[in-house]
């Protein structure tokens, strides 16, 4: 038998729940899909990962960081910051020691071709209930765990303040996390003990495009193992367009798309 091992990306509250702060449209949908899906396939499942986002409310991708010079505070949520205009004076650093380091990372963001800077509804904030993964979901997980015992492990990321993590793998601009390592290494264990990779969470413009994509490029060279299932991820709204990228980029890595309802295929065999 084959084994088979689930990977959720951020199933947070803040994210699935229609009273999240940075709410995905759809997104308790698909986690009530995955959380049935886990019902009906526990016992066959050798493992779940679930990476978690954790921020602090002041943060470089949050309001507070920033102040908007043409009006004299913080910028508004969805806003871009380009490399020019903190270079311009246009957007600068609330805390004015943090000048230079707010320079240094939107120069950075560009170089490495990551995304613009977005600034993002405060959330998933360390201790808060927004940042608890979805309900229904948690409770499909703590059923699969009683059976399996402790099978499902939890990876947390981004709670550096002066940079963003979208991957599971890797900062967007390094500031030094001394995580990565070990990180990539339970990922690569993951990988090589399991035969296929289920993916699902939040979001899919996001952190699951951005963590699938360093995985294929850190840990498995492509995306043979890996199974999206494209009825438990959606996109921040506005930003489907970097899903069809990711998608495409993905399929050419060798990344299969399938339904939860389709598992059969692989769980009978």
């Amino acid at each position: 038998m084959q084994k088979i091992h689930l990977l959720i990306i951020d199933p947070q509250n803040d994210f699935c729940s229609p009273d999240g702060s940075l709410y995905v449209h759809g997104a308790e949908q698909d986690m009530q899909r995955l959380a049935d899906f886990i019902d009906t396939y526990r016992l066959k499942l050798s493992g779940i990962t679930v990476t978690f986002d954790s921020h602090k409310s002041f943060h470089i991708a949050s309001p507070a960081f920033w102040i908007d010079s043409k009006t004299g505070t913080h910028p508004e949520v969805f806003t871009i910051i380009k490399k020019q205009d903190v270079l311009s004076g246009r957007y600068y650093a609330a805390v004015p020691s943090y000048q230079k380091l707010a320079e240094y990372y939107v120069w950075e963001l560009e170089n490495n071709g990551r995304y613009e800077l977005c600034i993002w509804p405060p959330h998933c904030l360390i201790g808060s209930s927004g940042s608890n993964i979805y309900k229904p979901l948690f409770d499909a997980i703590e059923r699969f765990n009683a059976e399996i015992y402790s099978a499902t492990e939890y990876i947390y990321k981004s709670a550096n303040s002066f940079t963003e993590q979208y991957s599971v793998l890797r900062a967007d601009v390094s500031m030094g996390e001394k995580d990565n390592i070990c990180t990539s290494s339970r990922i690569a264990h993951t990988v090589t003990t399991n035969d296929i990779i289920l993916v699902a969470g939040e979001a899919l413009s996001h952190c699951v495009a951005n963590s699938l994509l360093d995985i294929a490029k850190y840990v498995s060279k492509d995306l043979c193992k890996f199974v999206l299932l494209e009825d438990a991820v959606s996109s921040v709204s506005g930003f489907e367009y970097l899903s069809e990228i990711f998608l495409d980029r993905a399929s050419d890595l060798g990344m299969r798309v399938m339904k939860t309802t389709d598992m059969r295929v692989f769980f009978d065999e």
